[in-house]
């Protein structure tokens, strides 16, 4: 078949379809088929399109037993690097991983503020900065659609807290959500133009933002002129006619709940006219025209290449900020030492990413561990100690721990339509899981029912004789069996937990001796999602049901820390490595407070006692509190949920092998109560007021003139920076950078990055003491100086106006203040504005 007719075979058009469709066709491309794809209409040649999660890497179709993929840093992590070249690579990679996934469309990225440390899904967003998010979103965005794949930037908008998320609602003034909360979307979609826009799941000053005219067709269409998809959160439609009218074109996932047969009576009975129906139609349609001009697999494959682990090795070695290091203690000099202490339960966990939408299987993982010992010489005496167990959930099995039944790795499910109870019941499907956590939202079986039942089994060798503790955690309800004894009921009682996007139950637990060598046969005997006993206001139910057992064995804690301070004493070098984990932070729950598993202070203490010199490495995708043994440390890394390479790139910088360059996308304050949402964060009764308005991050601690632990902007280097020769025009801020060379050690090459923030003099509103406005990230060699240049744009002397309701560009002086962190300025200029501007739309 010739190119030409295999396009004309595949292809549709648009206008026919709106004249010749019926009513019920046309509805029907309004809502997804399934959970991933959107309908197609075969009588007009109109194809189903894939979509898939998510802003870190490319899940498929699956949460459950899903096809490996590449997982890149974490939103913080990635905008860290706060290097729009660099993002824009991610985003290639990102587009050809959606390629292999069968997938045209990619579910992020997230560019929703972080107001508090405690958003359940800060870690996945980029920025507390509007600017810098914008930016860094918009090149990551150009990068992935580049490739033919369309991103979808979500969430729309002020998702930023997880508790009672589909019925919260966020009053806000419109200067802050103009100012800080919908500018990163401006930005990104001026500057990048994505596909489609997800709207989030809450409310905006009292009407969910899914079914806003206000702010879809007001906002997004009218004053932006945007012309792409709008499509809903999973299962974050709430009506019909409300919905359709107000400009959501897609509801996900299918099949529909408020579209179909309601539409159709929404449009006889006249509450929606057949021409908003043709409108939402049309840009899906669109959406489906330009998805379908990119290539992808026929089916969920897997590339992982060489090219991509390199990048996402600089991608997790850029992302780590060095945040304090006196006397020079990094480097590391592999010849100066014999022996080396890696302390810390984070050090063998690869907490490559956080938890909920961002959570995938990757294709490998490297741990600090692996990450450091790879790069040691081989006579260098490694001395590893956990030192204290830190677990949100217990450790799950994983193929390496159990075999099936019939003697294969990993652990059997199969799925029935009866319970057990009823014999000889009928195996409806089997799989083989290579981890003990089962998530089936998006799993479905023709035979199946949305209840229905399956039973996990393995059995397990106990590697030492010593007490276990076991814990259970479900969507749905189960129970544990071990060889055939009751040892977990999570079926009779349940109490409401985290787990599953905070639809489970808390993890129940239990102890049981084992014995050296005996073999141990376990079962779950799991009822899906409907047999649960819970009810939770305000919570997504993503449907199938969910399940995770867990293992470890009991520790004396007051032994592990021993045990650990004691290598530290002994070894030359000491690296502790502590933080939090996917189960920490996740989508689906908020943290309940700042603070680090109760069983790490009491080890960080002990190894500073025994090793003053310590190296301290932190991990997590958002602040928590590291007093008072922060200012303590002499060297301390922050590293995040850093991706499949997060292991070689934390080695990397402790060795010297890349130059650290990360900044901190976030400040980190030095306790919850400093924080500008201390008193505004959580629900009060389905309701959230953002007091501070728009003091967001660092405009809030310089305005009120507290301290916070390490500042906005703020990373160090191996190479020392100056900044000189500062010029203003009406256009840019013009200076020189140079790399005067090393701090400790040989010269070498780095990379810095010019911060400019604008101060007005003497405005006539009240405004942040400064903000960010530019940014640029400078590679020079040894001796090296470059001219750089940072523009301004409408943005840069820009306040919203609520009296007029737009932006307005104050005539008057602005203080135009350039450094390397929002605390390190290190040039000051004056730019002269005389003439006052005013502007909407995008």
């Amino acid at each position: 078949m010739s190119q030409a007719s295999e396009s004309d075979r595949n292809g549709f058009d648009i206008e026919q379809i709106l004249q010749n469709a019926t009513i019920a066709e046309k509805v029907s491309l309004l809502s997804g088929h399934d959970f991933w794809h959107t309908t197609p209409l075969p009588r007009f040649n109109v194809p189903a399109i894939r979509l898939s999660d998510g802003p870190n890497g490319i899940r498929g179709t699956k949460f459950f037993n899903g096809v490996r993929a590449a997982c890149l840093p974490c939103g913080t992590g990635l905008a860290a690097t706060w290097d729009q070249e660099l993002l824009y690579q991610a985003g290639l990679l990102i587009g050809e991983e959606c390629k292999a996934k069968g997938a045209h469309c990619w579910l992020g990225p997230t560019v929703c503020i972080q107001r508090s440390p405690l958003g359940g899904r800060s870690f996945e967003s980029l920025s507390e900065d509007p600017y810098v998010t914008g930016k860094l979103a918009a090149a990551y965005i150009n990068g992935a659609q580049s490739t033919g794949v369309i991103s979808t930037i979500k969430h729309f908008v002020a998702n930023d807290q997880e508790q009672e998320r589909i019925s919260i609602n966020a009053v806000i003034s419109e200067r802050s959500l103009r100012e800080i909360h919908l500018l990163p979307f401006q930005i990104a979609i001026a500057d990048a133009n994505p596909g489609a826009v997800m709207a989030c799941y809450n409310k905006v000053n009292g009407e969910h933002v899914s079914q806003s005219k206000e702010m879809l067709d007001g906002i997004l269409r009218r004053d932006w002129g945007w012309q792409g998809l709008i499509m809903s959160d999973w299962f974050g439609t709430y009506s019909t006619s409300e919905a359709l009218d107000a400009g959501l074109d897609l509801e996900m996932p299918g099949p529909s709940r408020l579209r179909g047969p309601l539409a159709e009576l929404a449009v006889s009975s006249r509450h929606i006219s057949r021409a908003t129906i043709d409108e939402r139609v049309r840009n899906v349609l669109e959406f489906v025209q330009r998805a379908q001009k990119t290539a992808v697999s026929a089916e969920e494959s897997t590339r992982d290449l060489f090219e991509d682990r390199k990048l996402n090795r600089k991608l997790a070695a850029d992302s780590v900020v060095l945040l304090k290091n006196e006397s020079n203690i990094l480097p590391l000099d592999r010849s100066s030492f014999q022996s080396i202490a890696l302390i810390g339960p984070n050090m063998k966990t690869a907490a490559f990413c956080g938890g909920g939408s961002a959570s995938l299987q990757p294709y490998y993982t490297v741990s600090p561990y692996q990450g450091i010992v790879e790069q040691l010489p081989d006579d260098v005496q490694v001395l590893y100690e956990p030192g204290a167990q830190a677990h949100a959930f217990l450790p799950e099995l994983t193929a390496s721990d159990t075999q099936t039944p019939e003697g294969s790795p990993g652990l059997r499910i199969r799925f029935y339509r009866d319970p057990p109870s009823v014999h000889n019941r009928r195996v409806i499907d089997e799989v083989i899981l290579q981890e003990s956590m089962w998530q089936l939202m998006g799993f479905s079986h023709p035979e199946l029912d949305k209840l229905f039942y399956a039973d996990i089994e393995s059995t397990l060798v106990a590697p030492v004789s010593a007490c276990f503790e076991f814990g259970l955690t479900v969507f749905g309800s189960a129970n544990l069996y071990i060889d055939d004894k009751l040892v977990i009921d999570n079926t009779s009682v349940q109490r409401g937990g985290n787990f599953c996007f905070g639809k489970g139950t808390v993890e129940e637990k239990a102890t049981v001796q084992f014995i050296e060598g005996t073999s141990y046969k376990l079962k779950v005997e799991f009822i899906s999602g409907p047999s649960s006993k819970l009810v939770k206001p305000g919570v997504v139910n993503l449907g199938g049901g969910a399940g995770r057992l867990g293992m470890v064995q009991v520790v004396d804690p007051n032994l592990a820390i021993a045990r650990a301070a004691e290598a530290a004493k002994r070894a030359d070098v000491t690296v502790l490595c502590v933080g939090l984990t996917r189960d920490f932070e996740s989508e689906g729950f908020d943290r309940p407070h700042m603070d680090l598993p109760v069983t790490l202070p009491p080890l960080i203490n002990a190894v500073l006692a025994a090793a003053p010199n310590t190296i301290l490495v932190t991990q997590s995708g958002s602040p928590f509190n590291m007093l008072p043994w922060a200012e303590q440390v002499k060297a301390h890394c922050h590293t995040w949920f850093g991706g499949n390479e997060v292991g070689h790139g934390l080695a990397d910088v402790l060795f010297g092998a890349v130059n650290p360059s990360g900044k901190l996308p976030l400040s980190f304050p030095r306790r919850i109560e400093d924080t500008p949402t201390f008193l505004n964060f959580g629900s009060d009764r389905g309701h959230v007021t953002y007091g501070e308005g728009i003091y967001v991050g660092y405009r809030y601690y310089e305005k009120v003139r507290r301290d916070v632990l390490y500042p906005f902007g703020h990373g160090l280097s191996y190479s020392d920076f100056t900044f000189s020769d500062l010029e203003i025009t009406s256009t840019s801020a013009i200076l020189n950078v140079t790399n005067n060379g090393s701090n400790y050690g040989p010269p070498r090459a780095g990379a810095e990055t010019v911060q400019m923030y604008i101060s007005p003099v003497n405005p006539s509103i009240a405004r942040p003491y400064k903000e960010l406005k530019g940014f640029c990230k400078v590679h020079l060699e040894p001796g090296e100086t470059r001219h750089v240049e940072i523009p301004f744009d409408r943005f840069t002397t820009a306040y919203w106006d609520q009296e007029l309701h737009c932006w307005i560009g104050e005539k008057g002086q602005y203080k135009i203040l350039v450094g390397s962190s929002s605390q390190r300025v290190l040039l000051e200029g004056v730019l002269e504005v005389h003439e006052t501007t005013t502007w909407s739309g995008l």
